[in-house]
């Protein structure tokens, strides 16, 4: 990760949120297209040396997007995001859900309410991921199972990737 890049990660027990802001040196459109296109996708979303896979994509207002991290011994962790609202190249609302296969949301862990936004300033984007967790409980377990740390490295991930990406 570029440490001149703004990385911001700040829990907010009260509102049940963690917030990430987070810089790319890069373009609005290129930041988007990475968010948005599952071959795109796919390359940076997954903490090294997991993967991700993705099963379907119907990247509209009422759509999901659902895949799996694949983890170096095959395992396989299913997730959903229905998109809630998408207002292009500005923001997406979704509704994050661990899954089976089949895409059948898990009823053991609460779905989180999840919303990116992107402005971009002198030919930098930035990010602001927001997760509202529906308890207290859940917002403490992924704090202190690696979300932050996962975080991290995917983003950081996609640092490299779109700098391969600007030159074609």
């Amino acid at each position: 990760m570029n440490a001149a890049l703004l990385f911001d990660f700040t829990v907010n027990k009260e509102t049940k949120t963690i917030t990430i802001k987070r810089e790319f040196d890069a373009g609005l459109d290129l930041v988007w297209e990475a968010w948005t296109n599952p071959e795109i996708l796919e390359r940076w979303i997954a903490p090294k040396p997991w993967r991700a896979k993705t099963k379907t994509m119907d990247f509209r207002e009422g759509g999901y997007w659902h895949y799996a991290m694949i983890g170096p011994q095959g395992e396989k962790h299913w997730s959903r995001y229905d998109y809630q609202k998408i207002e292009p190249l500005k923001s997406i609302v979704e509704l994050r859900a661990f899954s089976d296969e089949n895409g059948m949301v898990s009823p053991d862990f609460p779905r989180t309410n999840c919303s990116n936004v992107f402005t971009e300033a002198d030919g930098k984007t930035l990010v602001v991921v927001t997760a509202e967790y529906g308890s207290l409980e859940v917002l403490e377990y992924m704090v202190t199972h690696g979300f932050k740390e996962g975080m991290e490295a995917s983003l950081g991930n996609l640092d490299g990737l779109l700098e391969m990406l600007k030159k074609g």
